[in-house]
């Protein structure tokens, strides 16, 4: 019984959070404009230096965000190399183990 009650209150926490959710979003969407989304030197602006500047900037960024990823799948991409290199050195020992020890025999 105390199962179900706690599941009760759960349900009435969660559909209370949904609704708050809802009508924040709602708010939002009806009372904000494109104009309080942008920031004031970009919004309207004409082609002037602080935009060009924080262009770049945006592309240095992007930039800096794709070489370091890169990096990552370089990194990866060497130690899979290596592992086959050395999973076909162990191979071979061991190829080479048993050609040895069967020719004693």
């Amino acid at each position: 019984m105390t199962r179900l009650r706690s599941y009760a209150a759960t349900a009435r926490q969660a559909r209370s959070i949904t609704r708050c959710a809802l009508t924040t979003a709602a708010l939002v969407v009806i009372g904000g404009s494109s104009s309080v989304f942008a920031c004031p030197m970009c919004f309207g602006a004409e082609e002037t230096s602080m935009v060009d500047g924080t262009k770049l900037g945006i592309l240095v960024m992007l930039v800096i965000t794709f070489a370091v990823q890169g990096g990552f799948v370089g990194f990866f991409l060497y130690l899979r190399k290596r592992a086959k290199r050395i999973a076909e050195f162990d191979l071979d020992t061991e190829w080479s183990e048993l050609q040895g020890g069967a020719s004693r025999t």
